[in-house]
């Protein structure tokens, strides 16, 4: 297969906002010429081991359900609500517009790709895990 552009933000977990730390815990990834938009989101260990360590008192619970929403939301599930119902742009663009909230995305970057779910796993491993 050629070569396509596609775009793709971390997704970090700030668990004191006002302080700016971050743990980066998963990735969303939208490729438009081959209609994808995927997300790889996970509290592993050391994701967890760093929060803790970062905020004794983070809610984990509660992290795992927004993370679960947004996955809801990237994957158009229809029970997520009206922004799941949007087109997979308007959801990317969603899940990627900036944030003060606990669960916060980088920037966006432009890369190519042959295969958006591979580029999207080895994104997760390199950059999450």
């Amino acid at each position: 297969m050629p070569r396509e552009p596609f775009e793709y933000a971390v997704l970090r977990v700030a668990p004191r906002v006002e302080r700016g730390e971050l743990v980066n815990v998963g990735v969303v990834l939208f490729c438009r010429p081959r209609r994808y938009l995927g997300i790889r989101a996970d509290l592993g260990e050391r994701q967890v081991a760093a929060l803790r360590a970062m905020a004794p008192d983070v809610d984990f619970d509660a992290l795992r359900s927004h993370l679960a929403s947004i996955h809801a939301i990237v994957q158009g599930e229809s029970a997520a609500g009206p922004i799941a119902h949007l087109a997979a742009p308007e959801r990317f663009r969603w899940v990627t517009s900036p944030s003060s909230t606990v669960i916060q995305p980088s920037e966006v970057h432009g890369v190519m790709t042959e295969d958006p779910e591979a580029s999207l796993n080895e994104l997760f491993e390199k950059l999450a895990r």
